[in-house]
C-alpha cells in the first residue's frame, strides 16, 4: 500500500482495516510527539493517540478525500489533546520519570529537562492558533499548506499564527532560542 502526500493510502481505500493499519504506520510516532506538547504524560499521549484512531476508523467512511485522513488525524489528536487537559485528567509537571537517568550523565539530563521543560511551558502559553501552528511546523514537520487543512485556516492565517508564535517565544527566550 502506497501513500499520497498527506499520507493517506492510496489504494485499498475499501478495507477501513487496512487504511487505518498503513495511517497508523505512517503517523503514530509523529501523532504521540504532538500529545506530548499538551499533555506531557508519555501514557497519556499513546492514549490520546489510540482514541484518535478508534475514531478515525469509525467515521472512515464519511471522509470524502482520502489524502485528507492524516490532516483528520492531527485535528483529532489535537483538540483530544486539549480537552483532556481542560478537564484535568492528568498531573502534568510534576513527576519526573526516575528510570531514565543515568549516573554518570545526571547533570546534563536535568539541566536538558529543565530546559525543555521551560520551552514547552512557553508554548503552552502560547494562543490555541499559535501553538497548534508551532506544534505541526517543528514537531511534525508540516508545511504551511498541511498546516491550514489540518487546522482549517488558510495559509495566510497559519504563516500569521507562526510569525507571532515564534515572535513571542524570541521575546521570552531572547538569544537562547536561536
Amino acid at each position: 500500500m502506497s501513500a499520497g502526500r498527506e499520507g493517506a493510502p492510496t489504494s485499498d481505500w475499501s478495507d477501513p482495516d487496512a487504511v487505518t493499519a498503513a495511517l497508523f504506520e505512517e503517523h503514530a510516532r509523529s501523532l504521540v510527539g504532538l500529545a506530548l506538547l499538551f499533555v506531557d504524560n508519555r501514557d497519556a499521549a499513546e492514549d490520546i493517540v489510540q482514541e484518535a484512531f478508534i475514531r478515525l476508523s469509525r467515521s472512515l467512511h464519511r471522509i470524502e478525500d482520502p489524502t485528507r485522513s492524516a490532516a483528520y488525524l492531527r485535528s483529532i489528536v489535537l483538540n483530544l489533546a486539549r480537552d483532556s487537559n481542560r478537564r484535568g485528567l492528568l498531573s502534568l509537571r510534576h513527576r519526573t520519570p526516575a528510570n531514565d537517568l543515568a549516573p554518570d550523565n545526571v547533570d546534563e539530563t536535568v539541566i536538558g529537562r529543565d530546559d525543555h521543560r521551560r520551552v514547552l511551558a512557553a508554548v503552552r502559553q502560547l494562543p490555541r492558533r499559535q501553538r497548534d501552528c508551532l506544534a505541526l511546523r517543528y514537531l511534525l514537520d508540516l508545511g504551511v499548506a498541511e498546516i491550514a487543512s489540518t487546522l482549517e485556516l488558510s495559509p495566510n492565517s497559519v504563516k500569521t499564527h507562526l510569525k507571532r508564535g515564534l515572535a513571542t517565544l524570541r521575546h521570552d527566550f531572547g538569544e537562547e532560542l536561536r
